[in-house]
């Protein structure tokens, strides 16, 4: 067996469980399973494992359940910004899925996600010219997209006169320029009036209607996804006080890593490979970019949305059948299903777009999230400063 995985008995020994508890943690993605070498016995993931006994060790009662926060344990704050059912997100109690099938922008999920009220911060205009700071950076299309975003952003915070205002209306609508300008940045073009998915539609590919449905379906279905690593980021920097271009800058340096935002571009890569390679990956020990959500053990539902629109629209073209192939052999592998990941890599890759468009999307979306957060987090003035448990050498050791 593969030395990363071990068998069910040893693993059960290790934390002390029976089999059905085991099965249990798998269900939950809390550990992952592989086929044995024989094809009949599971192999289970060795460091998962370690890390589930560890938190068992480290005690019960609050000590305990705050270990256990870190990694989707137990909530470790409250929010009124979005829940997550097994039906997919909630945007302040509407589904996110549905309001994407309705139509929806990402401008409209904002207004819901700040809670504007009858008050519109998307009707003041952004300046339709960068400050001279920022023009090279914002031009500059060798860049990648989130580098030149994350380079341009804190100039134009320094630009904003308004950065440290306590008005919540002045704040919702620095939020809404920050969403257009981001997406500018993320395009190498100007911000503009038009809906952010008809901004970044027109840029790729100018005219294409079916494509800016998918484009506008996908911003808000990526729009929020309650503490991932980028948000809560973004709130522990806004709990210092730090104004709202500071915070984006967080959210988008925390989507540079290969285990968030870019796992886009592993499953770009996974689609690009086709089906033939996935069976032979999984029974390797190699991951499935793009598959499998610990928070939707039964599928994600907004992969499952934008896949069914790409399916609409793509139907019969060879590309599609090579996704669905890959998707068949990948569920019949390993028993996972597709993520929103896999599904902003399939748009990439059905409408023949850069490995980065992916995360464009995910970024240009997500960031009304992250503004939100900021948003909440900064009006209940508080600062998040969580305690470390030691577990280094003792006072003295060694001197």
């Amino acid at each position: 067996m593969d030395p990363d995985l071990i068998p069910a008995a040893e693993a059960c020994r290790i934390l002390g469980v029976n089999l059905q508890t085991l099965y249990a943690y798998v269900s939950r993605g809390l550990v992952e399973s592989r086929p044995g070498p024989d094809r009949r016995t599971r192999g289970y993931r060795r460091a998962d494992i370690e890390r589930l006994a560890q938190n068992r060790r480290v005690g019960r009662g609050a000590a305990r359940g705050a270990a256990q926060s870190l990694d989707r344990g137990l909530p470790v704050l409250e929010t009124r910004i979005s829940q997550i059912l097994p039906d997919g997100p909630y945007y302040r109690g509407a589904s996110a899925v549905e309001a994407a099938r309705a139509g929806a922008t990402l401008e409209d999920v904002a207004r819901r996600l700040w809670e504007c009220a009858e008050a519109d911060p998307f009707a003041t205009p952004p300046p339709s010219a960068w400050p001279a700071a920022v023009a090279a950076v914002a031009a500059d299309a060798t860049l990648p997209p989130l580098e030149r975003a994350l380079a341009a952003i804190p100039l134009l915070g320094v630009a904003e006169r308004h950065s440290f205002n306590l008005s919540p209306h002045v704040r919702r609508e620095i939020a809404a320029r920050l969403v257009r300008q981001n997406a500018a940045l993320l395009t190498s073009g100007l911000p503009g009036v038009a809906p952010v998915h008809r901004q970044i539609a027109d840029a790729w590919r100018p005219g294409d209607a079916g494509f800016a449905d998918v484009v506008r379906a996908a911003l808000v279905l990526s729009a929020e996804h309650e503490l991932n690593v980028s948000a809560f980021a973004a709130r522990v920097v806004a709990s210092t006080g730090a104004h709202l271009h500071a915070t984006v800058a967080t959210g988008l340096a925390a989507m540079t890593g290969p285990r968030h935002g870019g796992a886009t571009a592993r499953t770009y890569a996974l689609i690009g490979a086709g089906a033939d390679d996935v069976a032979a990956r999984w029974d390797r020990g190699d991951d499935l970019p793009g598959f499998g959500h610990a928070l939707y053990p039964h599928g994600d539902p907004r992969a499952a949305e934008l896949l069914a629109m790409l399916r609409e629209r793509h139907a019969g073209s060879a590309a599609l059948r090579d996704l669905d192939a890959l998707i068949a052999r990948a569920e019949a592998a390993s028993g996972l299903k597709p993520n929103l990941d896999l599904a902003l890599g399939a748009i990439g890759r059905l409408y023949a777009l850069s490995a980065g468009a992916a995360l464009v999307l995910f970024a240009a979306g997500r960031l009304a999230g992250w503004l939100a957060h900021a948003l909440e987090q900064q009006e209940q003035g508080r600062l998040i400063r969580p305690r470390a448990r030691y577990a280094g050498a003792p006072p003295g050791d060694g001197v």
